[in-house]
């Protein structure tokens, strides 16, 4: 299974390319919780800073202004350190 994915401040025309901002946005206040990932995801935080660690593996930080993309199949812990939120892609 491949990692976490994370491009800090990816150059606009990639986000442009990728039609990010034509995805749909996910909110979330600050937590902790679990998660897993059926299906690859592709997404880009406009607020926040947050912490995954997939399981039996190593924890991954990003925030605001990051792209991130999270592998099918992983499982993995959510810490939400501050409120997220982001544009959202499942799939290819």
């Amino acid at each position: 299974m491949s990692d976490v994915v994370v491009e800090q401040r990816p150059d606009p025309s990639r986000l442009a390319q990728l039609g990010v901002f034509t995805w749909p946005i996910w909110e979330k206040e600050v937590s902790e919780f679990p998660w897993r990932y059926d299906e690859k995801e592709t997404c880009y935080l406009l607020e926040g800073d947050v912490t995954v660690t997939p399981a039996g593996g190593k924890p991954v930080r990003f925030g605001k202004g990051d792209l991130v993309t999270f592998p099918a199949g992983m499982s993995c812990t959510w810490k939400v350190h501050k409120a997220v939120r982001k544009h959202y892609k499942f799939g290819e």
